[in-house]
């Protein structure tokens, strides 16, 4: 929720402008899921997250455009599919700004690419997009977007996403960077915000800003994801007090307990 909440907003910003520009999505999945599968039925994560907005008519206005993204990509119909984030940059971007989609597995990758096969200027490649974005920076424009987005499920991950952020700093150092995370018990987890922080803040041109949305708790045993992040490196301008806006509805809405609550904060340039 928050990871696609951030990417919208960031891309609508980056729309504004007339020049062309490039997102490069480092772990794009399938680009779409379905929520009355098997897999998603048994953990009806959706239940407590965009399907208890979905219907709402109350919303703040950067949050009621997100979920007008989700009821698009239903053709506004039922909840019956969520978008990913390819889905929500071939929704918001315009022809003339570049895509490029990594994704290891196989039949994701497939997927995805039978999704944006009508897209111009798209690529959809079977690679390790760690590894590849190196050779997407900086993109051709001088404008762009990098998700990095990992499901952390290795905690090499979480050192490969720093070495990603200092590599793309160092050949892009005006470009926007948003990297979403998983709010867990672990060291890993706990470190990693401190991490990018000091990763950014050296060469980032125009600072960092820091999203923590946390809506349940860990298990007797401290296991479980308690919410997420997403850290954004050169963000929009406006992106703060367009979160600012939404937080507390979604601290309301999708709150499994009553210690729900959110973290938001910015270091300028």
């Amino acid at each position: 929720m928050i990871k696609h909440l951030v990417l919208s907003e960031v891309l609508r910003y980056m729309g504004e402008k007339d020049k062309a520009y490039t997102v490069v999505d480092t772990h794009a999945g399938a680009g779409g899921y379905a929520l009355d599968g098997r897999y998603a039925q048994k953990n009806a994560e959706h239940l407590g997250g965009i399907a208890a907005l979905y219907n709402r008519k109350d919303l703040p206005e950067p949050l009621r455009q997100y979920v007008q993204l989700v009821r698009e990509f239903n053709q506004d119909g039922p909840l019956k599919q969520y978008p990913g984030s390819p889905a929500i940059a071939y929704m918001l971007m315009r022809e003339v700004d570049r895509l490029r989609c990594y994704e290891l597995h196989p039949t994701d990758q497939r997927i995805l690419a039978s999704y944006l096969d009508e897209r111009p200027n798209t690529q959809v490649l079977l690679q390790d997009g760690f590894a590849a974005l190196k050779s997407e920076l900086p993109p051709p424009s001088r404008r762009g977007v990098v998700l990095i987005d990992p499901p952390y499920e290795i905690k090499a991950d979480y050192g490969k996403v720093i070495a990603t952020l200092r590599e793309a700093l160092q050949r892009f150092a005006d470009g926007t960077i948003a990297i979403w995370y998983p709010q867990l018990q672990t060291v890993e987890s706990a470190q990693l915000v401190q991490r990018l922080k000091a990763s950014a803040e050296p060469v980032a041109k125009k600072g960092w800003l820091h999203v923590r949305l946390t809506v349940a708790q860990a298990d007797e045993r401290g296991f479980g994801m308690m919410g997420s992040g997403m850290f954004v490196v050169n963000p929009p301008f406006v992106l703060h007090d367009k979160l600012a806006e939404c937080l507390p509805t979604l601290v309301d809405t999708l709150g499994q307990y009553d210690g729900a609550n959110y973290l938001l904060e910015q270091q300028t340039a």
